[in-house]
């Protein structure tokens, strides 16, 4: 009963251990990692974000419940 309650205590001091440095590592690259300026709070910008994708964006499919959608909205 002792030999595992001392197998448990190494294994969650290991894993504390693992996990501080995990975090300090996240730390560390977010604090060293280039901003990226976002949107209308950022102090350089327009507020318009911009992303990295290639993908066209398609809003809109044309059909028959769209243009009863757009006539209803004008």
């Amino acid at each position: 009963m002792a030999d595992e309650l001392i197998q448990r205590r190494n294994f969650l001091k290991r894993a504390g251990v693992a996990a501080t440095v995990l975090a300090t590592s996240v730390v560390a690259v977010s604090a060293t990692a280039e901003d990226e300026h976002r949107g209308a709070s950022d102090e350089v910008g327009n507020g318009v974000v911009t992303g990295n994708s290639k993908k066209k964006e398609i809003l809109y499919k044309k059909s028959q419940h769209w243009n009863e959608f757009y006539q209803s909205a004008k």
